[in-house]
């Protein structure tokens, strides 16, 4: 049946998605970002007391306890996963990763939101070396809990050294930590 299938025309398990970007201002945000994690801002090298902190959520997370105890794998024997488990609900991680530091600083909530998200940037903001870098640069991409103008501004109330840096619309694929998450996400899937 495979073989049969690797020659027929029409594949319909096998497709591609992609996203037309529609934002004008994709250049110059995109830009700006990329400049960013080659450690410069509007032309000028980043200092040592700056930094750049690539932030997201992870919703949906059901988070789950095996019923049994995973077997480790034997000399002629596979590893064994037992498929029950018990459900303890769903949760969101929010992760903040240090760019050029390969440092990765998160939390669970129990939603997203505006609070969940402030409250990872005082977990980060208020610790070394963030809480006395002369600017921090907080790439975001547009969900509602850090979305435009507003959310700026709460930022840099609360922190005057955070500097929010948006992707350009549809486009959080260039922000950093949507690869940590595709990787924990990726070695998740043996282990549920």
């Amino acid at each position: 049946m495979r073989r049969w299938l690797k020659h027929d025309a029409i594949k319909p398990w096998q497709y591609r998605s992609w996203i037309f970007i529609r934002d004008p201002d994709f250049r110059t945000k995109g830009a700006r970002i990329m400049d960013l994690y080659a450690r410069t801002f509007e032309g000028v090298s980043l200092g040592e007391d700056e930094y750049v902190v690539s932030s997201d959520e992870k919703t949906s997370i059901q988070a789950r306890c095996r019923c049994h105890p995973t077997l480790a794998p034997g000399q002629a024997r596979a590893m064994r996963v037992n498929h029950e488990y018990r459900r303890g609900g769903a949760l969101a991680y929010l992760a903040a990763y240090d760019v050029h530091r390969a440092h990765v600083m998160g939390r669970c909530e129990p939603t997203t939101g505006i609070d969940p998200f402030m409250k990872l940037v005082t977990q980060v903001m208020t610790q070394e070396p963030y809480a006395s870098a002369r600017r921090v640069f907080w790439i975001v991409d547009n969900g509602s809990s850090h979305r435009g103008k507003k959310a700026i501004d709460r930022l840099t109330k609360a922190f005057p050294n955070a500097v929010m840096i948006h992707t350009p619309v549809h486009a959080s694929w260039v922000n950093q930590v949507e690869i940590f998450f595709s990787v924990v996400q990726r070695q998740s899937r043996g282990t549920q």
